[in-house]
């Protein structure tokens, strides 16, 4: 059976629906798509004098890459930030939006409040958490009665950072977790209440397996964004500080040495194996997916 021919309405519509979406799909390709490309070609290339006369030198780059203890020395400091920022901003993302999706005074104020460090610029989010964090002076040292150098020390600056990562990103993670908790049915909790549940019981046994597909998304999304830190580490260390190596995630490392020391190819190869690696992780986490997750 040969198909219909389109109308000419419907074929003015088809035009207009390509025209519409055509900016965004240039948008995509001329701002996402032709970076990676470009990034991935770089790194077969030794960068020339003044970025030209590049030479092709193979896997040379991914070679040392690979032998380069600065780079798994990034990789290694990269994690260590994951692990304190997305299991920290889940459970207390998780925690905030199971109260402020119930009846209290003053809940939008409250919503609002916490969504507002993610709006804020991440310039002035660095600058307020560095006076914070501050040695002589900051409020930290102050109210705890320490004197503790917070991003001067090899041994809290991770730390530290990792926290101003998880605070930055609370109320995102909030919002999230608001729009799961409402798709969950009352009847569960009306049902607990009768058979003399508490509020923790219902809370593990109810609230986060019902939760766990919006829990399984934020993780993935926020496990795939953290390993890709660069700006609070940027801003809240100084090149000069001597907690820099402790810190300094991947994508750091390779801002260095394409904007910094000018060899683009290396730096290059640096993102391609990161991204490689994001890939390969995502892949596994797509596939424990159905062991962790509920589907109601």
């Amino acid at each position: 059976m040969n198909a219909k021919k389109m109308t000419a309405a419907q074929k003015n519509e088809a035009i207009w629906g390509i025209a519409f979406v055509l900016p965004t799909i240039i948008g995509l390709a001329v701002l996402n798509f032709y970076p990676i490309f470009n990034t991935v070609w770089l790194s077969f290339f030794k960068t020339g004098d003044f970025g030209k006369g590049n030479t092709f030198v193979g896997l040379s780059n991914y070679a040392g890459v690979c032998s380069s203890g600065e780079f798994w020395g990034s990789l290694f400091n990269t994690f260590k930030y994951a692990i304190v920022e997305v299991p920290l901003s889940l459970a207390i993302a998780s925690v905030l939006a199971v109260f402020l999706n119930r009846k209290i005074h003053f809940r939008s104020g409250y919503r609002t409040i916490f969504f507002l460090p993610m709006v804020a610029a991440p310039a002035a989010v660095a600058m307020v958490w560095k006076w914070l964090y501050n040695q002589r002076y900051g409020l930290l040292n102050h109210i705890f009665g320490t004197d503790i150098a917070w991003i001067s020390s090899p041994s809290t600056a991770w730390l530290a950072i990792g926290i101003v990562g998880a605070w930055s990103i609370i109320g995102y993670n909030m919002v999230l977790f608001l729009g799961g908790l409402q798709e969950i049915p009352h009847d569960y909790y009306e049902a607990a209440d009768i058979d003399g549940a508490s509020g923790i019981r219902q809370f593990f046994c109810i609230t986060i397996p019902l939760l766990s597909p919006t829990i399984y998304f934020i993780s993935q999304t926020r496990i795939i964004s953290a390993l890709q830190v660069f700006d609070l580490i940027y801003m809240m260390v100084d090149s000069t500080n001597i907690a820099l190596k402790s810190v300094q995630s991947v994508v750091y490392v390779f801002y260095q040495y394409v904007f910094t020391y000018d060899n683009k190819g290396y730096g290059s190869t640096m993102v391609v194996l990161l991204l490689v690696l994001i890939l390969l992780l995502t892949v596994i986490l797509q596939k424990l997916e159905k062991k962790f997750v509920f589907y109601n």
